[in-house]
């Protein structure tokens, strides 16, 4: 597998910077908040400070008041700084996350199915998911903790300074042994962050693959080398993980020598200013505590890189997507759908998928406007490849599929929609209702064209029996339809796009005999009037169609009508043979005979 594209770390720097500038009023805000916050974090050793003083003065009791309200002034702005800043973050941040994953999702929709194949179905859930929920998780924590912990840091420092210049030189001999723990724990973590997504995607991908093919799986006693493979996929993970965490390990074990170097130096500097009589024993307090303080934000801005590391390798994988090249789409002015004469064509396409063996060898197939051409063969002999190429959906590796002039698989999105549509066996029902179903074909949709693409397949029937009709809730959490509703209903929105050729990939392929007199009877309305390439299980489908490709081993072996292939006694009448002679429910798939 070839996972999908990751951002270089340029990309992602530059995306970060634009959503700052794009929501600038909220990153001042906070800015701000957040510096008040750490400002008012230093009132409590200021007052400790100013406490010992006087008591080293034997002051009165009085001398308490001050130093008290500034504990509780400081007390109350720190609260509501740390309050408001929480707040604008996660303004700031999460309403460009969400838009972070629409526009990966569509990016997604808009690169070659072959593209997210060879990746694995893994891959771009780990990405939707998990990389999500690290940015997600980083943005509103980690990042919120590493502004405050800088912020304060600054702050911390200006106020050692302003005791004695002195004691922020002291504080700053820690810094070479955070700065080098840093530069090697950066030098370290980043690979391995980045391979724990990879290594994630892979599990996701192991244990997706293996559910949805849970049936096929246990019918063949699969199931060893299914458990196999996600154990080795998931233990990789965990190794990755373990990696990590030894990384981290080390780092914070380094980090705690800086404090001791960091501390050590104040304290041995604050005793040689009071000794001397450079400053009072109240200011060398604070110094201490101002140090002491600082391990917190010290220690949180340098984890959190941990926990940032982890998000900007997700960001890279998020953005990686919303970057990835695309066929250039050809939208243009020239619409060819009016012409009668327009044809839908594959010539002399080959296909081979990564890793595998040639699925087509040099299939020429022409479809034009108004005509049905079905395409029939056995198991594994390219008939869906070809039906995908065709579309637009893969494209080929050598030779051409067009509509016209131009190629299908540079027909934009909205086009292509016009153009060619495709229905396949493995349909699926969105959330929502079955008005919003059937509006994903066309979002303005009046209910009388609902209706009436309802009526022309048939489906109105079953839709009439629904609870609320056309707005009966459907999909996830709502009413359950059956297989053969789904696929009806698939084929009623194709209808409503009302596109001028139609793709049918053994679009009723999965029903039983009842079942499949309502869909074929569905998909012959579909098919009225429009050119039409027909993958056909069934024989009685590509009976009445006008032409017949008869597919083996990814080459077309003959063509012609029905009685023109019966009577040249080749592999279609063995098929036929074979599909007329099986009992009924046998008459659903076909085999090599």
């Amino acid at each position: 597998m070839t996972p999908l594209p990751v951002a270089s770390p340029r990309v992602v720097v530059r995306y970060a910077w634009q959503v700052l500038r794009r929501r600038r009023a909220l990153t001042l805000g906070v800015a701000a908040t957040t510096a008040a916050a750490s400002v008012a974090g230093l009132g409590g050793p200021v007052a400790v400070g100013w406490i010992v003083a006087a008591v080293t003065t034997h002051a009165g009791a009085e001398a308490l008041i001050a130093p008290l309200g500034l504990l509780l002034g400081c007390a109350v702005v720190g609260a509501a700084g740390t309050r408001a800043s929480g707040v604008l973050l996660a303004a700031l941040v999460l309403p460009p996350v969400g838009g972070l994953r629409e526009d990966v999702i569509d990016a997604a929709l808009r690169l070659p199915l072959d593209r997210l194949e060879d990746a694995g179905a893994g891959d771009l859930v780990a990405r939707t998911t998990g990389d999500v929920e690290q940015v997600t998780d980083a943005a509103t924590g980690a990042l919120g903790a590493f502004l405050s912990a800088a912020v304060t840091i600054a702050v911390t420092l200006i106020g050692l300074g302003s005791l004695d210049w002195r004691f922020a030189l002291a504080g700053l001999l820690a810094v070479p042994v955070q700065a080098w723990t840093l530069r090697w724990y950066l030098r370290t973590a980043r690979p391995i962050y980045a391979a724990a997504r990879a290594a994630e995607g892979v599990r996701a991908a192991a244990l997706i693959e293996a559910f949805g093919a849970l049936p096929v799986i246990r019918a063949l006693r699969l199931g060893g080398r299914a458990l196999g493979r996600i154990t080795q996929s998931s233990t990789a993970a965990v190794d990755v993980e373990l990696a990590a965490t030894r990384a981290a390990t080390r780092f914070y074990g380094r980090l705690n020598v800086a404090e001791f170097v960091g501390l050590g130096s104040i304290l041995f500097v604050g005793y040689v200013l009071v000794r001397d009589h450079v400053v009072g024993l109240g200011a060398a307090t604070t110094a201490a505590l101002f140090f002491a303080g600082l391990f917190g934000p010290i220690n949180t801005v340098l984890a959190v890189v941990d926990q940032l590391q982890q998000a900007a390798a997700g960001l890279a994988r998020l953005l990686g997507v919303v970057a990835a090249p695309e066929p250039e789409p050809d939208d243009g002015a020239t619409d060819e759908g009016a012409g009668a004469g327009v044809v839908l064509a594959a010539e002399q396409v080959s296909f081979c998928y990564p890793g595998g063996s040639a699925a087509l060898h040099g299939v020429t197939v022409r479809i034009p406007a108004g005509r049905r051409v079905a395409v029939v063969g056995a198991t594994g002999s390219g008939k869906s490849t070809l039906a995908t190429v065709v579309a637009g959906l893969r494209a080929p590796d050598e030779g051409s599929a067009r509509i016209g002039a131009l190629p299908t698989v540079r027909l934009g999105r909205a086009r292509r929609g016009r153009t060619v549509a495709v229905v396949s066996q493995e349909v699926h029902v969105f959330t929502g209702t079955v008005a919003d179903n059937l509006r994903l074909a066309d979002p303005g949709a009046r209910r009388e064209a609902l209706r009436a693409s309802l009526r022309a397949t048939g489906a109105d029937a079953w839709v009439d029996r629904l609870p609320r009709g056309l707005e009966t809730v459907i999909g996830a959490g709502g009413h359950v339809l059956s297989r053969q509703e789904a696929q009806h209903l698939a084929l009623a929105r194709v209808f409503l796009l009302d596109p001028q050729f139609v793709v049918l990939d053994e679009a009723t392929a999965e029903t039983g005999s009842d079942d499949a007199r309502a869909l074929d009877a569905a998909a012959a309305a579909v098919v009225r009037g429009r050119g039409a390439l027909i993958v056909a299980h069934r024989l009685d489908q590509a009976r009445a169609a006008d032409e017949i490709v008869v597919m083996a081993s990814g080459r077309v072996v003959e063509k012609g009508d029905h009685a023109q292939l019966l009577a040249a006694d080749g592999a279609y009448r063995r098929l036929w043979s074979a599909w007329a002679d099986a009992p009924a429910p046998g008459k659903v798939t076909l085999t090599e005979p």
